[in-house]
């Protein structure tokens, strides 16, 4: 008998499996008594959104004074990383108790540049209050040039100031703060530059084996060049070469520092198992954009979830510090629904209901949805609800980078906000259903009973013009800027201004802001979970900057209290895994916390 074309194989298989997904879709909505095109959200008949309150957020980029516009350098050639943009850091890097921005900049290609241009360099301005800064990036240090790509911020020498590692093409840079706004340059001496052929992403800082010190992790892309850029050639219908996935590009290994102390890291990658290689070609796996560090079982260790462009996404499970498991596939969250990778961006994760499931949310690339992986108490199994959380159809049609979970009007419940643009700044003349430029999308968290937490779009007669206005967005952050207790937005644009929007929702929810400080975990506390408990409802948040795109969000957790006036209890499990009750705690107001000595 003669062998069957393992394509036509897998064809039938999918046809098969797509008859039954709809045979299955159809008998759900029979017995519900709905039809299949009303949506999964509306019909629950939990909220809709004319339930969504009034949440308008201000663009006062300007009136702020921030003046920065990313350069991508391109000129024409369609060169890949021109069209990833870059990240942005909330931090507060003078230690006044106000959210400082950073931006992450590119530049022009070293051949391309001219004596007469003024290179690009990053942004770092200064909070003043009241949602003004101030440009302080000449002298500071952080005034250099490269091609840059994303910023992770921590103080991974426990000194009280918060360093900065920048993440970009042909190399890494890390930036230890001297105080009084000066950053001196310690790459060199700490050896996390990682090598001038690599293209770096996303960063984060994670104490990964408790010892109290943050150590590095690194996500990278893709292995590129111009050389293999161009022979690479992505070319689109009627328009000739343009900006493609990564599919024909090989991937890379992903990093791992250990910070040893005393500005030295040692590199751990192999040993800890984050080197993922294909079991065919033995070639990197990795097409790294996004990284969630979060303890995803409870067992006191945090893991990390990486989201990877066209490649399966991971879960590395933490080894009690001894190093990590890549648990993926068994995890649920490797693929879509159909066992398919997905061209995932910007992640992060959350314990967004009372009953403490946790979920993951990953931007997607157009036509594929914002994926929203939830999973029971504890376990490390999920399984993608985006669809039935209302998240799925709204998102579909846009291509989405930056990602976060926020409380937008205090009510205690997290909501999900994306940043969204596209990447061929073409594409509108040959799919007349996508844009390049695309509006951001928010969605409020309409809560429900237990387990079956409801995610609404908030139309733009709710956000206001400013958040709805299309950009070609790619990183994204939140902070309090202005001290009024609730969250201010940043996105940034790839080859453009960013959008600073001010949050001007006015329901009046009380609200309470907490800033822990480790002694004998990290001094940021990160990885630290803070549970609250008010008006009979619980609420976690986690101590973790890293979220998103490329980018960094502040330190201090804020939970929304809605209408209620006080806090029944408070506890927080810091990086070492002791317990620390707090007896009693104000509301309207931003608490700071010192770990208690063992």
């Amino acid at each position: 008998m003669p062998q069957s074309d393992p394509s036509v194989t897998r064809a039938l298989w999918w046809a098969i499996s797509a008859l039954v997904l709809a045979v299955s879709a159809a008998l759900f909505f029979l017995l519900k008594g709905l039809s299949p095109h009303d949506s999964v959200a509306g019909a629950a008949g939990r909220a809709s959104s004319a339930d969504v309150p009034e949440l308008k957020f201000t663009d006062v980029t300007q009136s702020a004074g921030i003046a920065f516009t990313h350069t991508n350098g391109a000129a024409g050639e369609k060169l890949l990383p021109e069209t990833m943009g870059g990240g942005v850091a909330f931090f507060d890097f003078d230690n006044d108790g106000l959210q400082d921005l950073l931006f992450v900049n590119s530049r022009s290609w070293s051949d391309q540049a001219t004596p007469a241009q003024t290179p690009a360099t990053m942004a770092l301005y200064k909070n003043l209050g009241g949602a003004r800064f101030t440009d302080v990036t000449a002298g500071s240090g952080l005034d250099i040039s490269m091609y840059g790509m994303g910023a992770a911020t921590g103080d991974y020498d426990n000194d009280g100031n918060v360093d900065v590692f920048l993440t970009g093409v042909g190399g890494n840079r890390l930036f230890h703060n001297e105080g009084g706004g000066k950053f001196a340059d310690v790459t060199g001496v700490a050896g996390v530059s990682g090598k001038p052929e690599d293209w770096s992403t996303s960063a984060a800082w994670v104490d990964y084996n408790r010892d109290g010190r943050l150590d590095l992790f690194v996500c990278r892309y893709v292995k590129w060049s111009r050389e293999i850029d161009l022979a690479v050639d992505y070319k689109l219908p009627g328009i000739g070469r343009a900006y493609g996935p990564p599919d024909r590009y090989e991937g890379s290994f992903l990093s791992l520092y250990r910070n040893d102390g005393a500005n030295r890291f040692s590199d751990v990658s192999a040993e800890a198992g984050i080197q993922v290689k294909n079991k065919a070609s033995g070639t990197p796996v990795a097409k790294s954009l996004g990284v969630a560090p979060v303890d995803l079982d409870a067992d006191g260790w945090i893991d990390l979830v990486v989201a990877n462009d066209t490649a399966p996404n991971f879960v590395f499970h933490n080894q009690e510090g001894r190093g990590f498991k890549e648990v993926g596939e068994l995890s649920g969250a490797a693929f879509d629904a159909y066992g398919k990778a997905r061209g995932a961006m910007g992640i992060d994760a959350a314990r967004f209901g009372e009953d403490r499931n946790l979920a993951i949310a990953i931007g997607n690339f157009a036509n594929e949805m914002t994926a929203f992986y939830v999973s029971a108490q504890n376990a490390l199994a999920f399984s993608d609800e985006a669809i039935s959380r209302g998240i799925g159809g709204a998102s579909r049609a846009f291509l989405t980078f930056g990602v976060f979970f926020f409380d937008a009007d205090l009510d205690g419940r997290l909501d999900l906000m994306t940043t969204n643009g596209h990447i061929e700044d073409q594409i509108s003349r040959v799919q007349a259903d996508q844009q390049y430029r695309q509006p951001a999308q928010l969605f409020w968290n309409a809560g429900g009973k237990a387990g079956e937490p409801e995610f609404v779009p908030v139309p733009a007669a709710k956000t206001g013009e400013d958040l709805a206005k299309p950009i070609a967005g790619r990183g994204s952050a939140y902070a309090d800027i202005d001290g009024d207790g609730d969250l201010d937005v940043v996105m940034t644009q790839v080859n453009g201004p960013p959008l600073l929007l001010r949050n001007d929702q006015h329901t009046g929810h009380h609200w309470l802001r907490l800033k822990l400080v480790g002694t004998h975990s990290n001094r940021d506390a990160t990885g630290a979970w803070v549970r609250l408990n008010a008006s009979g409802r619980a609420r976690w948040r986690q101590v973790m900057p890293t979220r998103s795109y490329l980018s960094q969000s502040e330190l201090p957790v804020t939970f929304g209290l809605g209408a209620g006036e006080r806090i029944e209890e408070l506890t927080i499990t810091w990086p070492d895994g002791r317990m620390q009750k707090v007896e009693k705690a104000a509301i309207d107001t931003t608490l700071t916390l010192t770990e208690p000595n063992p």
